[in-house]
């Protein structure tokens, strides 16, 4: 009966061994995440100076990420109110998702807002466009203006961005095309990286954006650059970074105070 029992036992063990290590195998194989975090940035548009404030939290079903402009100094003057953009975003099928999308804009005359729902079951999205009712198709990989940015970082993590992302910008769908320009060393006020530039530009468009990712920091921008006809339009720094360790709890806070 002993050696019936040390036999049951040993292959016990050797079973529970083999799942511990299929299940460290499929751990390894897990995409990377993205590392929730708050930054600042010092932003230049044209002859206004401002402050861009980003957060990332994650939440029990994906992430929620805020991005607000406002200007500083004497442009205070000139340019009142802010910018706020918020998305709410999950990773799904080896891409980043988005399901809401917010934004209200203080700055412009015409205070515009946007409020957008993607539905990835019916494939459609729908919302409020300065009150106007919208609605269009889902086809393919749809980014908001602010998961764009996320779905790039999120590919860099995960192997390299793709050649083209389509982008829901207001009643607009554009498609970007994506330029990987290398890599070089920067420096900004949080410091001195080695960072990897990355470009994406509508077709027929002269405006070009360049994001400067960095890997140690999860390939968060550190410069942003626009360019418009050759000559550059608007440019941030990065003068402040956090990573946030526990924001499940603080992103589900947020939510539920909406």
């Amino acid at each position: 009966m002993s050696q019936l029992s040390n036999l049951v036992q040993r292959k016990t063990s050797r079973f529970l061994l083999a799942v511990s290590l299929l299940i460290a195998a499929l751990a390894s194989f897990a995409a990377p995440a993205l590392t929730p975090y708050s930054a600042e940035y010092k932003i230049e548009i044209s002859i206004v100076n401002g402050k861009l404030n980003t957060l990332l939290h994650r939440t029990e079903t994906g992430y929620v990420a805020e991005s607000v402009i406002k200007a500083t100094g004497l442009s205070r003057l000139f340019v009142a109110g802010s910018i706020r953009e918020t998305s709410w975003f999950s990773e799904g099928e080896g891409s980043i998702q988005p399901h809401q999308y917010r934004s209200t804009d203080g700055l412009s005359s015409d205070h515009d807002t946007i409020d957008l729902d993607f539905d990835w079951h019916s494939n459609e999205v729908t919302g409020l466009i300065d009150g106007e009712e919208f609605q269009a198709a889902l086809e393919g990989e749809v980014h908001d203006r602010v998961s764009l940015q996320y779905g790039l970082m999120y590919d860099l993590l995960n192997g390299g961005e793709k050649k083209e992302y389509f982008l829901q910008d207001a009643e607009e769908l554009k498609v970007l095309s994506i330029t990987n320009i290398g890599s070089k060393a920067v420096k900004v006020p949080f410091g001195r990286f080695n960072a990897v530039g990355i470009q994406h530009q509508r077709m027929g468009s002269s405006r070009i954006t360049t994001l400067w990712c960095v890997e140690e920091l999860g390939y968060l921008p550190v410069i942003i650059e626009q360019h418009r006809k050759g000559k550059l339009r608007l440019r941030a720094v990065l003068t402040k970074y956090d990573p946030i360790v526990d924001s499940m709890a603080n992103s589900t806070a947020q939510q539920e105070s909406r």
